[in-house]
């Protein structure tokens, strides 16, 4: 399939059916073949766009631009909940959230979710410490064709010191069509305007240019975004995208999806607001391996990168097959010359204190969703002691205590790492009963840690969510656990006629007196066939 427009094409009778026999000529996607044949690789903010459930609730649905209006300021009392989205009109989930906030003003933050109204994700701005919040849509087009991409999210979200601005990164991909791309735009005023929606910069595609085509074989997922925010730093200012480069077979199987990154130091050059003529450079922080069995050091997910004090990059992952949800072990690689080579691998798990869903599909008892383990594992730098910190969901005691939070904390840039200790705790500081899953962690101007995740130790079947904080000193051995929820909500009923898909992560931010809990809530879903899920917040921490 050469260059071409693949939408809303406005075209004579003659030219159309050229071109829609020509469109209906080419071969489904290799994504959705792997999607349809394997229960894992592929993260499940893309499978999502393969579902049924999905495409008949678009297709029954006259579409209307959602509401931009401010969202209401929050309600006194002992918990403040407040739905942070604009609600959209057909009520369509909103899912997967990140956020960050300003360096120089912490009331002022950026959060961002899948829409799957638009196909894309929803921007939210606040300037009050979270008090109230503005929504913006965003859809990813494609560079070649200037196309709104049929599907897109995995949203991800960073501040840069340097350039005061904030800077978004989302996937752009097709269920008909070959593209597969990565989108960053910045805003330089606070989130109020964003890069236009044919001038954003491309960190990694897989458009060919020797060959004017797409290359079918290669997919990118689960991409994060980062900055080098410290002032000393070599590198300072560079934006580094991390993704993983799925390559598949025609059948869909993947042989190897080793993690990437794509780096720039001057994502506009002209400083003219377009930002495709930036420049990016690309490395391997994982090895291909070609012809492999999809497992194995080359099979990874869920890459996470942090700058550190001295300017290293840091980039943690897990050893997932690219075909199951298995995932192996825990790792991270170091590159102290700003991502143009990396170390070894390090392990962050030690023998006996970590485990993974023994589940193929990433199932937890009684819920339907695939809750993965590797896409909500956070890599943080403490500013204060200049340690990384590192948070996942933990099986290893499955059997008695469900799925559980755990920690741990390196000192010497990911050379040896803590022994874990267990964040989701009950009152006598052992793990809490039943599941809890999808935590994100950050941590406060004073090195204080703080988390949230989903639970649910209250759940009398271990199926409804409520939302936990988790609080702790610079060690992070001892954690408090507060109920953040005002309202449980039932996930077999998120996601259109499945249920079975509600995210695979949640956002943290923590400022100074300020914290941004930013979580997938679905306490007013109507139920199947649309499974509306909302961005919600807690602001009872917020300052006015």
């Amino acid at each position: 399939m050469k260059r071409m427009g693949f939408v809303g094409l406005v075209v004579g009778t003659a030219a159309l059916m050229a071109i829609t026999a020509s469109l209906a000529a080419a071969s489904t996607p290799r994504w959705v073949k792997h999607v349809n044949h394997y229960p894992g690789g592929i993260s499940n903010g893309v499978r999502a766009y393969a579902d049924p459930g999905l495409q008949r609730a678009q297709a029954a649905a006259r579409f209307r631009s959602p509401s931009t209006e401010p969202a209401s300021p929050a309600a006194p009392g002992p918990l403040q909940n407040l739905q942070v989205n604009a609600d959209s009109n057909p009520p369509l989930p909103q899912n997967e959230t990140q956020i960050a906030h300003s360096v120089f003003n912490d009331q002022v933050a950026v959060g961002g979710a899948n829409d799957y109204v638009n196909g894309g994700s929803q921007l939210y701005t606040t300037n009050d410490g979270g008090q109230t919040w503005t929504t913006q849509d965003r859809s990813a087009r494609t560079l070649e064709t200037g196309d709104f991409c049929g599907g897109g999210g995995d949203p991800a979200v960073t501040y840069s010191r340097r350039d005061h601005a904030f800077y978004f990164a989302q996937l752009c991909f097709f269920r008909a069509f070959l593209p597969s791309e990565v989108e960053v735009i910045q805003s330089t005023d606070n989130g109020q305007t964003w890069t236009g929606s044919r001038t954003g910069a491309y960190p990694v595609s897989n458009f060919s240019p020797s060959l004017d085509d797409f290359n079918p074989a290669v997919f990118y997922d689960k991409e994060q975004i980062t900055v080098d925010n410290n002032p000393s730093s070599p590198h300072y200012g560079r934006i580094y995208v991390t993704y993983i480069k799925f390559h598949m077979e025609p059948d869909g199987f993947s042989d190897y999806c080793p993690v990437n990154v794509a780096f720039t130091n001057n994502i506009d050059p002209n400083g003219d607001g377009d930002l495709t003529d930036s420049v990016w450079h690309h490395r391997k922080v994982v090895p291909d391996n070609p012809g492999g069995n999809g497992k194995g050091p080359s099979a990874n997910q869920g890459a996470q990168p942090v700058v550190d004090n001295q300017g290293g990059l840091d980039i943690s992952y897990m050893t997932e097959e690219c075909n199951t949800s298995l995932d192996h072990g825990i790792f991270m690689r170091r590159s102290t010359d700003g991502g143009n080579n990396f170390g070894p691998a390090l392990r962050i798990n030690k023998d006996g204190q970590w485990a993974d869903n023994p589940n193929p599909d990433d199932l937890l008892p009684n819920k339907k969703a695939s809750i993965a383990s590797s896409t909500s594992a956070p890599l943080v730098l403490n500013p204060v002691d200049n340690s990384l910190n590192y948070i996942v969901q933990n099986n290893v005691n499955r059997k008695t205590t469900g799925a559980d939070i755990s920690f741990t904390k390196s000192k010497n840039y990911g050379q040896t790492w803590s022994k874990m200790s267990f964040v989701s705790v009950n009152s006598n500081g052992n793990p809490a009963l039943k599941d809890q899953f999808f935590p994100w962690m950050d941590v406060d101007p004073q090195g204080n840690l703080h988390a949230i995740w989903f639970d649910n130790r209250n759940a009398a079947k271990n199926v409804r969510i409520e939302t936990f904080q988790g609080d702790s000193g610079m060690g992070g051995q001892h954690w408090t656990n507060t109920d953040i929820s005002t309202k449980s909500w039932n996930p077999n009923s998120s996601f259109f006629s499945s249920g079975a898909f509600f995210g695979d992560y949640n956002g943290f931010a923590a400022g100074d007196g300020v914290m941004y809990p930013l979580w997938t809530d679905g306490r007013d879903t109507p139920g199947p066939p649309l499974g509306q899920t909302d961005i919600w917040t807690n602001v009872e921490n917020s300052s006015p």
